[in-house]
C-alpha cells in the first residue's frame, strides 16, 4: 500500500502525511507549510530578467566547455563579469577574457612562438584563448614555460 508522504524541509526524512501532527513534522517540528510560503518568496525572486542572464551563462559557459577550459575558471570569468557589471550600473563593461585551454595534438608537434617574450618552443608551456565577449571570433596565443 502506498500512503502518500512527503519530505521534511527541516529534517530531510521522508515523512508520512498520515503521521503529521497539528501539520508539523513528528520528528523535529517543522511545520511544513512555512516552507512552502518561503519556497514561494524564492521563486518570485527568479523573474523574467534573471532568465536571460541564466541564458547568457549557459551559452558562455557551453562555449568554453567545449573548447576545454575549466569550469571553476569559467565561473570565476562570470562571476567577475556580473560584479562589474553590477558595479558599472549600465556603463560600458569589459568584456575582454584570457582562460587556458588543453593542447590538441597537433599543437603539441607544432613549432609555437611565445606570445610575451617571443621565444620559439616545441614541449611545454600553455595555449591560451582570449577575445571580448561582445565581440565574434576569438585569438588563440602560446606561452612557453619560461612565462
Amino acid at each position: 500500500m502506498h500512503a502518500p508522504h512527503t519530505t521534511c524541509p527541516g529534517c530531510r526524512e521522508e515523512v508520512y502525511l498520515d503521521e503529521l501532527v497539528r501539520g508539523r513534522c513528528p520528528l523535529c517540528g517543522c511545520s511544513l507549510e512555512e516552507f512552502e510560503e518561503e519556497s514561494q518568496d524564492v521563486d518570485e525572486i527568479i523573474d523574467r530578467c534573471d532568465l536571460s542572464w541564466l541564458v547568457f551563462n549557459y551559452f558562455i559557459f557551453k562555449r568554453f566547455i567545449e573548447m576545454g577550459a575549466s569550469p571553476v575558471s569559467i565561473m570565476q570569468l562570470v562571476s567577475a563579469y556580473e560584479d562589474r557589471c553590477l558595479k558599472s550600473l549600465g556603463l560600458h563593461c569589459d568584456y575582454s577574457f584570457e582562460l587556458e585551454v588543453p593542447s590538441t595534438r597537433w599543437d603539441l608537434l607544432k613549432i609555437k612562438k611565445c606570445a610575451r617574450c617571443g621565444r620559439l618552443f616545441i614541449a611545454g608551456g600553455k595555449k591560451m584563448v582570449s577575445g571580448d565577449l561582445s565581440l565574434p571570433g576569438f585569438s588563440v596565443s602560446y606561452h612557453c614555460p619560461r612565462c
